[in-house]
C-alpha cells in the first residue's frame, strides 16, 4: 500500500481561489474575456489600457514561466470597451509542470468571471502551404498529450468547474469563427483554417514526425494550447483558438527550426493578431 506522502498530489479548488484572492488585491476589475498569448506574442498586451498587472511569480501557486518570449505577467484593464485578463507568457508541461498546474492558468481566470477565452501561440506548419507570418484559426485540434495520458483533467474532478466527462465536439465556438473572419475581411489579414496539434516538446519536430502529422490532417503543430482549451470547456467558457504561424513546413528535413526563428516571426505576426482579436472583441 503507498503511503499517503507518495500518493500524486493535484491542484486543489483552495489553491485556485489563493491564486485568484492574490490577483484580486491588485484589480477590482471583473473580466469578461480571457486571453493567453504565445511565443513572441506578448506585446499585444500593450493595447490594454486602464490597466493593473502582477508578475504572475508572486501569484501563489502559480506555475513559473521560464521561456524567453514569455513574460509571466497577467495584465488586467480594458481593450475594445471589453474586460479582459491577459495573460502575457504562458508555462507550459515541458518546463516541469504537472499538466494539472498548467491547467491552472485558465481555472484561475475562470475565478476572476471570465465567459470566453482567446488563446493564441506560435505554432510551426505542418501545411507546406502555409508562410512564417501567417495566421491560421484553428478549427478543431489532435489531443495528442491526452491521447497519451497527459490531461490536465486527470485527478479528482473538481466538480464546481463542470462535468467529470466534458464534451470536446466543439471545442472551438463556431460564433466566434464566425466573428474572426468577419474580423480578417474588415481588415484585409488573410486567415487559414486548419487543425492544430499539442505535442509535448520541447525539442522541434523530426521530418518524419512532420510527415506523420500531415498524414493525420494536421496543420500546425505546437506545444501548448490544447490542455488550455480543455479546461476552459470542461468549464463552460467559450474558447476562439488563433495559431501564428512561426516557421515553414520542414518536412525534407532541409532546414533547422530554432525559438530565435519564432521570436522573429512573433515581431511580424503581432500587428496583424492584435487587429483581428480587436475586430473579434468589438464583435463579443
Amino acid at each position: 500500500m503507498r503511503r499517503a506522502e507518495d500518493q500524486e498530489r493535484f491542484v486543489t479548488l483552495d489553491e485556485i481561489d489563493r491564486a485568484a484572492d492574490s490577483i484580486r488585491k491588485v484589480s477590482s476589475l471583473s473580466p469578461r474575456v480571457g486571453l493567453i498569448l504565445g511565443s513572441g506574442l506578448g506585446d499585444l498586451a500593450a493595447e490594454v489600457s486602464d490597466g493593473s498587472w502582477i508578475e504572475t511569480s508572486s501569484i501563489p501557486g502559480w506555475p513559473a514561466a521560464t521561456v524567453e518570449g514569455h513574460k509571466g505577467r497577467l495584465v488586467l484593464g480594458i481593450l475594445e470597451h471589453q474586460p479582459v485578463v491577459v495573460l502575457q507568457g504562458r508555462a507550459h508541461f515541458y518546463e516541469g509542470h504537472s499538466i494539472d498546474r498548467v491547467g491552472m492558468q485558465v481555472r484561475v481566470m475562470q475565478r476572476l468571471g471570465i465567459q470566453t477565452l482567446l488563446v493564441t501561440n506560435a505554432a510551426g506548419a505542418v501545411n507546406p502551404a502555409y508562410a512564417p507570418g501567417d495566421l491560421m484559426l484553428i478549427v478543431d485540434h489532435i489531443n495528442l498529450l491526452g491521447m497519451a495520458g497527459v490531461s490536465p483533467l486527470r485527478g479528482p474532478n473538481l466538480d464546481v468547474f463542470g462535468p467529470r466527462f466534458p464534451d470536446m465536439s466543439q471545442a472551438y465556438d463556431r460564433e466566434l469563427h464566425e466573428f474572426a473572419r468577419q474580423s480578417a475581411r474588415e481588415t484585409g489579414i488573410s486567415l487559414h483554417e486548419g487543425i492544430y496539434i499539442c505535442l509535448a516538446g520541447p525539442s522541434f519536430e523530426s521530418p518524419a514526425d512532420l510527415r506523420f502529422l500531415r498524414s493525420i490532417g494536421v496543420d500546425a503543430v505546437g506545444m501548448s494550447t490544447v490542455p488550455e482549451v480543455i479546461v476552459a470547456r470542461q468549464g463552460g467558457t467559450r474558447v476562439l483558438g488563433i495559431s501564428g504561424i512561426s516557421n515553414k513546413a520542414n518536412l525534407d528535413g532541409r532546414t533547422a527550426t530554432t525559438h530565435e526563428e519564432v521570436l522573429q516571426a512573433g515581431k511580424v505576426i503581432v500587428p496583424k493578431l492584435s487587429a483581428l482579436i480587436k475586430g473579434i472583441l468589438r464583435r463579443l
